[in-house]
């Protein structure tokens, strides 16, 4: 499935949103420390629920050893300084969705990381400064796996 990586997210219910998230999806979720909570706090677990262990998560020191973990998979930068629109980008399985710590988004250098495959955003009314993280990237992740026909979705329920 699809990889969601989050460089130093910072408000632990948005990342316990989004372990819940990559378990219904079947996603792996790749967190970047410094981590601005501990993985083992309440908010995170109540927000994650009981969907921990059914998530792959990993966490690692640096963003290059995430993009090490993920292998010469594509890695999309999610911006509001993007020109291109996430639903402009035909998504492969194993692709990495990535997003920025929630004060600031992604800085310039790792924008600028020879990684990163294409700067993608997701439109909102003039105005607007963000989507709270947890939301952009289920907007992200569905959009992916829609394009795959929701490949090994549950066909009951």
């Amino acid at each position: 499935m699809f990889r969601i990586l989050f460089y130093r997210p910072e408000i632990p219910p948005n990342t316990g949103n989004v372990i819940r998230l990559a378990a219904n999806t079947g996603c792996e979720l790749h967190l970047v420390e410094p981590l601005g909570f501990s993985l083992d706090i309440k908010p995170v677990r109540r927000a994650g629920l009981d969907y921990g262990d059914l998530t792959s998560t990993h966490v690692h020191p640096t963003l290059d050893a995430a993009f090490d973990a993920c292998g010469d998979a594509a890695v999309y930068a999610f911006t509001t300084d993007a020109d291109v629109a996430y639903t402009s980008v035909a998504y492969q399985p194993g692709d990495v969705l990535m997003f920025g710590p929630e004060s600031v988004g992604l800085p310039p250098d790792v924008l600028q990381h020879p990684r990163v495959t294409a700067r993608v955003r997701i439109p909102m009314v003039p105005g607007s400064r963000s989507l709270n993280l947890a939301n952009a990237a289920s907007v992200a992740v569905y959009e992916a796996w829609r394009q795959h026909g929701f490949s090994g979705a549950s066909t009951s329920g």
